[in-house]
């Protein structure tokens, strides 16, 4: 068992948060369990976000201490000088920062004020010229990081070519909390409308190219007619998407939910989940999936080979629409197998990604940062 760090307040983590995503359930999961004499959380928030945002509205309920640091978009030195105030007020032993701009701006502002850092990378997007070139920012950022948590190999082997010194990179996947409670399939489906008699693929995440929204829509339609589409997440590309399913002639077929909160606990509502992302690190729906005993269908990509394997779910090449086809045909003909690896796939999650195991193996990074 680690040693935990002394002093009243240990932990301050920084992150831009989105409305929901796997980077906002990590963090506040983590909070929650080091506990507000432990843990202490900067939200940097633009100024037309106001106090409604579902990330700060669920600490706040956890009884998890939460500073808005409101900027511009682009005002980055307002945004240096206030996380730096915040951290010379608290005085954190050690600042652990999460995503791009927090692990650029907020790691400079804490190693001003010789507070040492610890950041999570969550994974890249990739994409265009803008993103790649803030990739390479943060990766310039984490050089000078004490400690870097990479949650999935391939994530391990991309910092490293990046120059971030293999000595400070730590493997750790992320952990999962349980819900308190687990919707039954006819209470999740009343919830998100959808009827007893419908065959639904449930696909949960941001829509933005990396998570490949586009993939999923081209292999509903490759699909049984059957098969509908539900659709939990929003993001810049929800036009474009919801032009292309028109175009595919499977407008019908999908519908559109938007961003819902706590949507891990209408997993059960779903006949299959699919994950058919680009690039991934450790996707917490991908966890949620598993922990309601869903059928998963998931792209062979980051860190989704370190949860599930064959024995676990239907893996397939990334953008391979076919491929997703043709597996959630398999599950409607052959049950039976569906279920046995989705009762394997539960144990699987149970045993190997106990929040406990993942929170000490955390703070034992802490802990060798401040000695």
């Amino acid at each position: 068992m680690p040693q935990h760090l002394s002093g009243s307040l240990r932990v301050l983590h920084v992150l831009a948060p989105a409305s929901e995503g796997g980077l906002e359930r990590v963090v506040a999961m983590l909070s929650e369990r080091q506990g507000r004499e432990r843990a202490h959380v900067a939200a940097v928030l633009s100024p037309d976000t106001g106090d409604e945002h579902p990330f700060i509205r669920a600490l706040e309920a956890a009884d998890i201490p939460v500073t808005r640091v409101v900027v511009g978009p682009r005002s980055y030195l307002r945004e240096y000088r206030l996380l730096g105030t915040l951290v010379a007020r608290l005085q954190p032993r050690i600042v652990h920062t999460h995503g791009y701009r927090s692990d650029v701006i907020g790691g400079a502002a804490a190693r001003a004020h010789g507070v040492p850092t610890v950041s999570t990378v969550h994974g890249f997007t990739g994409g265009g010229k803008r993103n790649r070139l803030n990739e390479t920012i943060q990766c310039l950022a984490l050089r000078r990081a004490d400690a870097v948590v990479a949650v999935s190999r391939p994530l391990v082997e991309r910092l490293t070519r990046a120059g971030v010194s293999r000595e400070k990179i730590r493997w750790i996947p992320n952990g999962f909390v349980p819900p308190g409670s687990t919707n039954t399939r006819a209470v999740a489906r009343r919830m998100l409308g959808i009827a007893d008699d419908v065959t639904v693929a449930g696909w949960v995440g941001r829509l933005s190219r990396e998570k490949g929204a586009d993939v999923m829509l081209n292999a509903l339609a490759l699909s049984d007619p059957s098969w509908r589409l539900s659709m939990i997440g929003d993001g810049r590309e929800r036009g474009q998407l919801a032009r292309q399913a028109a175009d595919l002639g499977i407008g019908d077929r999908v519908v559109w939910h938007g961003g819902v909160t706590n949507a891990g606990a209408l997993m059960t509502a779903f006949d299959a989940f699919v994950l058919s992302s680009r690039t991934e690190g450790t996707p917490i729906a991908l966890f949620e999936a598993m922990h309601a005993r869903v059928p998963i269908v998931a792209t062979q990509v980051g860190g989704v080979p370190d949860v599930v394997t064959s024995e676990h779910a239907i893996l397939v090449p990334s953008e391979r629409p076919v491929a997703i086809a043709e597996a959630l045909a398999e599950l409607k003909r052959d049950p039976a197998a569906a279920k046995r690896r989705s009762d394997q796939a539960r144990e699987r999650l149970l045993q190997g990604f106990s929040a406990q195991s993942w929170v000490d193996t955390i703070e034992e990074v802490y802990r060798i940062v401040c000695a």
